[in-house]
């Protein structure tokens, strides 16, 4: 039957208390015994030979001094009252008959002599005693030595074996269980331990062994179902059109899907696990890739046989608001280029193409005016004036068309020349003034006094305007106002639009210039995401500068700036 942990503890104090113990009771025991019998040496037989010695130098003294009859009467009584061993009170009441012989007779020499044999036999016998009593002292102290030495031998080899034994049995299982947490740590849940204890280590040993095989069932039931997940995962992310790559909260890489690996020219099972930076160095697209570089959101890539593009997102990966991780996505935008090529090229051509019929039109309407021709009534007069003025509308309308066609394929024509702020904000009010009173929303223009002309295309920078003052109508309420003004700031002429709509979201206003882009939750079907962008570029390539300010529930205020001239 193995003994409890607990048990084989109690066991070794118990021991060492009975050791302590047992040394303590011999000890006491052996010292109070020769404590004993040297006290009895001492006070017994020690004092009856100072007791001689007195009596026999107060005899010396008998002739001359008076005190030594009374100092010899003194020391006999006391050795009357310390006899203390055989045929010592034989040898003192000679003595003391002797003694009294003596008084009666003093002049007679032969007491004397009796009186010191006395004396001397009463010496003798202590003395005997004393050696004999010291020899039972040494026989005491002997026993002592020879039993306090077997048991000190015997108490010391348990002793021993207790400091052997007793650090292997608690260290030990210590140690395996150490070990076999570190592993489990390591995630090696089939490990186990196995102690031949039947105390509390073998308990916890049990224990430990139920617990890595319930942590490797668990380990071992989820890993079917991660590794099912994972290839699900795979296969929807290799199924996508964008590009996808994965990387930790370090930059090494952990996947590529594999419209990725074909666009990077590298294969998934390659570069998995290895340092992003490392591989940069050996491909430019990695390169450009890993640039954190806000404002170059489309890449140009020669991909499927022709030059492809992609946009750009870099998603965090976050857990308990801590990043462990980026996803990169190159998103394919080449069918929305090509869409807008195609646009842009039958914009540029029907424009093109009808420049010729309206102004056929036009003229032939200012021919019917000529009263060579023939005389027209008023109400003929008013249709050709009508016709006049569609025409001129549509030409107009042709030239804005063909302005943004040159805009998308980066063919800007621009005419620079001088102009007046103020006929740039009255060409724009013109324009929109029938959608303005169709929306019932009043716009209010300000333009500062003595502003100074500025440097830029006309007609490209009202148009301009006039797509601000559009999207300003379009997303306010009715019955609001909006506000358009020209002002000088500094050396600068800035043109601003107002709006007090809803506003934007400041997260979405970096990207409010891209092309393409509608803010989330406009719910415009009809715009095509090209306005704000082209305005941005006609703009800076008049050597301008564009800018928005928006807050949800605020409005907004679009606007941008001339050097004046």
């Amino acid at each position: 039957m193995s003994l409890r942990l607990k048990t084989k503890l109690s066991i070794g104090l118990i021991f060492l208390f009975i050791v302590i113990l047992l040394f303590g009771v011999l000890g006491l025991f052996f010292i109070n015994r020769l404590s004993n019998e040297g006290r009895q040496v001492l006070q017994n037989n020690h004092e009856s030979l100072v007791y001689c010695n007195r009596m026999m130098t107060a005899l010396e003294d008998m002739k001359t001094d008076k005190n030594a009859l009374a100092e010899f009467k003194d020391n006999l009584t006391k050795q009357q009252a310390n006899i203390t061993e055989v045929g010592e009170k034989e040898a003192t009441e000679e003595l003391t008959r002797d003694f009294n012989e003596w008084q009666m007779d003093p002049s007679d020499p032969g007491n004397y002599s009796d009186i010191r044999r006395s004396i001397n036999k009463i010496q003798y016998l202590n003395e005997m005693a004393i050696f004999r009593k010291n020899a039972a002292a040494q026989k005491t102290a002997g026993n002592a030595k020879d039993i306090l030495g077997i048991l000190f031998t015997i108490l010391t080899l348990v002793a021993f074996t207790f400091i052997f034994n007793l650090p292997g049995i608690i260290s030990d299982p210590i140690r395996s269980l150490s070990e076999g947490i570190q592993e489990i740590a390591r995630k090696n849940y089939k490990k186990r331990i196995y102690l031949k204890q039947e105390d509390e280590f073998g308990d916890l040993a049990n224990a430990f062994n139920t617990m890595a095989g319930k942590l490797d069932e668990y380990e071992s039931s989820n890993l079917a179902q991660i590794k099912f997940e994972k290839s699900r995962i795979e296969t929807i992310i290799n199924q996508m059109r964008d590009g996808i790559i994965g990387l930790d909260d370090k930059n090494n890489i952990l996947f590529l899907n594999a419209v990725a690996e074909k666009l990077l020219g590298l294969k998934d099972a390659d570069i998995t696990g290895k340092y992003a930076p490392d591989v940069a160095l050996t491909n430019d697209l990695m390169r450009t890739l890993l640039q954190d570089n806000p404002e170059k959101k489309e890449l140009k890539i020669y991909a499927d046989n022709k030059e492809s593009y992609f946009g750009k997102d870099v998603l965090n990966v976050t857990t308990n608001e801590a990043v462990i991780g980026r996803v990169i996505v190159l998103r394919n935008i080449t069918p929305f280029h090509e869409l807008n090529e195609a646009k842009t090229n039958f914009i540029a051509t029907v424009s093109h193409e009808l420049k010729t019929p309206i102004s056929s039109i036009k003229m032939s309407a200012r021919l019917l005016t000529d009263l060579r021709v023939g005389a027209l009534n008023s109400e003929q007069q008013e249709l050709i004036r009508g016709i006049t003025d569609d025409a001129d509308r549509l030409l107009k309308i042709t030239g804005e068309l063909l302005n943004m066609s040159q805009v998308e394929t980066g063919n800007i024509q621009l005419k620079l020349q001088p102009a007046h702020p103020g006929t740039i904000v009255e060409q724009a009010l013109q324009a929109v003034l029938f959608q303005a009173q169709q929306r019932r929303v009043r716009i209010e223009s300000s333009v500062a006094a003595n502003l100074p002309f500025i440097q830029a295309d006309m007609e490209k920078t009202s148009w301009v305007l006039i797509n601000f003052l559009t999207n300003a109508i379009k997303y306010s309420p009715e019955d609001s106002m909006v506000e358009v003004s020209a002002l000088q700031d500094r050396d600068n002429v800035e043109f601003v639009v107002r709006d007090h709509g809803r506003g934007i979201d400041e997260k979405y206003l970096p990207r409010i210039f891209d092309r393409y882009y509608k803010v989330p939750g406009t719910h415009d079907r009809n715009g095509t995401g090209l306005g704000l962008s082209i305005s941005k570029e006609f703009i800076e390539a008049m050597g301008g500068h564009i800018w928005v300010n928006s807050r949800l529930g605020e409005g907004s205020q679009f606007g941008f700036t001339f050097r004046a001239i």
